[in-house]
């Protein structure tokens, strides 16, 4: 395709401790696309530590890689001028990373959740005006004109997750409009999994992880995005389906119908790369020996199980399974749940606590990020 650059909206690792094998594929990427002469962006997401993704940023310039690891008070470091192949500037990014809340905005006592919801937002925004007025500013002291992309790592109004995203602003922020962001040719969004146009508009999307990250996305065609933009602004933008290198399927039943649906899922694997399985078990949920049977269905098949889900068929199960259910097979959320039920509660009551616990497992989320 030639491409000029690559821009990446953040989320760089999954983890802000990245083991070794993940660095040298980030090492490869920036050599590689140097080598291709192609300009290369990174935005720190809310997985990234900026302290990890900064310390080689001075290295990677070298070879034709930015690193906009986390905002910074001198808002001209997150403007940047990419180049096209023959040199010249192709285009300004007003390069927003994700923004914490702590580097844009300061706790005030007495403030209300919702008081505290409206100030980051202001704040975000506020940051977004000023980034985009210098780059602007950038533009003018180059005296050409130019496309500007503006960039994010944040849930926006509309955008559909799925259950591998973690929710980042939720109790704080539950998500940025649209409307807020300032206006550029392009805006390329990251931190939502699923590939999608924001609000319906053509100029804001999310191009999506390249990868699945959880079983729900297991049946979605992952994407990348080729922006085309010229100094009218943008001209297309055309989608580039990412190929499927590890099978990932999500199969339910009982005993009596997961061996079919096993063999079906087998034909998604190689006895060199197995199938990667989510198994949902419905009314045999209750056995304490789950596991070793559904390990022995799979024999001689090219899967491999990676996680065991009990369906719950009623209450009976329920607490005939407890003692050999293990916190794999449960989240936070359905924890809570069942603590719930043990009450004689109001519907409103509920689902007021479901909302608060919610709020607090994703603030204690967003400090572990």
């Amino acid at each position: 395709h030639q491409v000029d650059a690559v821009l990446i909206a953040g989320d760089i690792f999954d983890t802000g401790t990245p083991p070794s094998y993940a660095r040298e594929l980030y090492n490869q990427l920036v050599v590689r696309l140097h080598e291709a002469g192609v300009a290369l962006l990174l935005l720190g997401g809310n997985h990234d530590s900026p302290a990890t993704l900064g310390e080689s940023r001075e290295l990677l310039a070298r070879l034709g890689t930015t690193v906009i690891a986390a905002t910074h008070e001198d808002i001209s470091t997150q403007v940047v001028v990419l180049p096209q192949r023959d040199g010249t500037p192709g285009c300004i990014v007003a390069a927003v990373p994700f923004v914490r809340p702590r580097d844009v905005l300061h706790s005030q006592a007495g403030q209300s959740a919702e008081d505290k919801q409206q100030s980051l937002q202001q704040a975000i925004q506020q940051h977004y005006v000023a980034v985009d007025a210098a780059a602007r500013a950038r533009m003018a002291a180059l005296g050409v004109t130019l496309p500007i992309i503006a960039t994010g790592h944040l849930t926006t109004v509309g955008a559909s997750a799925s259950e591998s995203v973690r929710e980042i602003y939720v109790g704080a922020l539950e998500a940025f409009p649209t409307s807020a962001f300032p206006p550029a040719d392009y805006i390329a969004l990251g931190h939502i999994h699923r590939p999608q146009k924001v609000g319906g508009l053509e100029h804001i999307r999310y191009c999506g992880s390249p990868l699945p990250l959880g079983f729900d996305e297991a049946r979605q065609q992952k994407e990348m995005l080729l922006v085309d933009l010229d100094s009218d602004g943008l001209k297309t933008v055309t989608v580039l389906p990412v190929p499927r290198f590890q099978g990932l399927v999500a199969i339910s039943g009982n005993l009596e119908t997961l061996a079919g649906a096993i063999g079906a899922a087998a034909a998604e694997g190689t006895r060199e790369r197995p199938a990667w399985l989510e198994v949902t078990v419905a009314d045999d949920d209750y056995l304490s020996d789950l596991p070793a049977r559904i390990e022995k269905m799979t024999e001689g098949w090219p899967v491999e199980v990676l996680r065991i889900r009990r369906q719950r068929g009623n209450a009976a199960a329920r607490l005939a399974a407890a003692a050999s259910e293990t916190l794999d097979e449960l989240d936070p959320f359905d924890v809570f749940t069942r603590r719930l039920q043990q009450e004689e509660l109001s519907d409103d009551l509920q689902a007021a606590l479901n909302n608060r616990y919610r709020a607090i497992v994703a603030a204690l989320r967003g400090e572990e990020a």
